[in-house]
């Protein structure tokens, strides 16, 4: 059947929405529309969730408003087709089905990829080409479109393929992989704010759950593109081939971060030191791991490194370390009894523990004075080293201070060269 452009029914509808008609399907319009606002308000409310893909920010920027608006009037155009010439909602429900797209679609890349810069330009863009869509329905020149691009028409093996197939199974593929990434997200969001204190655990669960369900999308998208996806055995072994020689040093750092994860030598917030850089770990991803040194430098390091290289984790078993820290007093001080005058001062320090204690050792006779080595561990080297080393380096003054004891200076003793005798004569 062919299908063309008919005027006559555009002239139809703009003769029915200046009818008494367009009235009531208006307020019975504005009516859902207020109806909608109501329940998302008080579902906000009720549930206190802000910013989801639902929800959105606000009242009416979410998802759940355009799809609560156009069932309601979708139910209501069915009660009105018997009473008037439907026009007004003619208009509203293929905007409203742009809407619920347009909201849905850029909810979702916005929970999936958030902080992105091209997000604004793909919102857009999106939005141009649903209000071009909908413009094409309502004027019922969108048939005579698509039969233009059912016309266009290439031969692929056996398979013929039209432009217009092309373009639904785009917008079909587009639509599972975004509600395949709304599902991963949430379900993502889920795990990683769970119970537990295992963090790195939680992440590798959610990662292996957003690969899932990609992948199962990326399946029914290639199937409603229509790729036969018997020829997926083809593409897994030029895949496998590509995974033996271009490919191996990626497919060896997603393995490695599965490893690590699983294994969990590396944790989310341990201080390691790789490669001569000294850190925190703030995130595992499946192919690199982020560490980020104390003065605000971060290193990107690849998994394959972190299980084939020798790693230094102050973290793994006991996140207390031990600080170091030296002090020289004159000859002639009694250090026995300034020893524990020592401990005390360290362990009133905030980050120091009681628990391996602080300790005060005479470790060697120097030139100038005797030098003691102050002990002290913490359980946080997160926090750095440096601000409560001073601190112990500050109390040990106060309490040398307080006592009498010298710190020497250096002295050195010079003898003058003397003068040869004079011989008697």
């Amino acid at each position: 059947m062919n299908a063309s452009f008919n005027p006559q029914e555009l002239q139809e509808l703009l003769h029915n929405l200046t009818g008494q008609g367009a009235l009531t399907e208006a307020a019975v319009l504005l009516s859902c529309l207020g109806i909608s606002w109501v329940v998302c308000a008080l579902l906000r409310k009720v549930l206190k969730i802000h910013g989801a893909v639902l929800f959105g920010e606000n009242v009416v920027d979410g998802v759940l408003f355009p799809v609560l608006a156009l069932v309601l009037a979708l139910v209501a155009r069915q009660f009105l087709m018997s009473v008037v010439k439907v026009a007004v909602f003619k208009l509203a429900i293929p905007i409203l089905v742009s809407l619920v797209l347009i909201r849905l679609t850029v909810r979702v890349l916005s929970a999936a990829f958030p902080d992105n810069q091209w997000m604004r330009a793909a919102e857009r863009t999106l939005s141009w080409l649903a209000w071009i869509v909908v413009v094409l329905w309502v004027t019922g020149v969108m048939p005579a479109v698509m039969e233009q691009l059912d016309g266009v028409r290439w031969k692929i093996g056996s398979t013929q393929i039209s432009l217009r197939n092309m373009i639904e199974g785009s917008l079909t593929a587009a639509v599972v992989m975004v509600l395949a990434l709304w599902i991963s997200a949430a379900l993502e969001r889920k795990i990683i704010r769970g119970t537990g204190d295992d963090l790195s655990m939680r992440k590798m669960v959610s990662n292996i759950v957003r690969a899932v369900l990609l992948f199962i999308g990326l399946l029914f998208a290639m199937s409603a593109v229509g790729i036969d996806l018997t020829a997926l055995s083809v593409l897994g072994g030029a895949l496998g081939v590509g995974l033996g020689f271009g490919l191996q040093k990626i497919a060896a750092n997603y393995v490695s971060g599965f490893v690590i994860l699983a294994e969990r030598s590396l944790r989310i917030g341990d201080m390691v030191k790789v490669d001569n850089f000294d850190g925190r770990i703030t995130d595992i991803r499946t192919r690199y791991t982020v560490i980020r040194a104390l003065n605000g430098r971060e290193a990107i390091v690849p998994n394959e490194m972190l299980i084939t290289q020798r790693v230094e984790n102050s973290s793994l078993a006991d996140p207390r370390v031990v600080v170091t820290s030296t002090v020289q007093v004159a000859y002639g001080t009694d250090v026995r009894a300034l020893q524990p005058k020592l401990v005390v001062a360290m362990t009133g320090v905030p980050r120091v523990i009681a628990e391996p204690g602080p300790t005060v050792q005479l470790s060697s006779f120097a030139a100038d004075g005797m030098d003691l080595t102050l002990a002290f561990w913490i359980r946080d080297p997160e926090n750095g080293q440096g601000q409560v080393k001073s601190d112990v380096n500050l109390a040990v003054l106060d309490v040398l201070n307080a006592e009498g004891v010298e710190i020497p200076f250096p002295q050195r003793v010079v003898h003058p060269p003397t003068a040869p005798e004079k011989s008697a004569g």
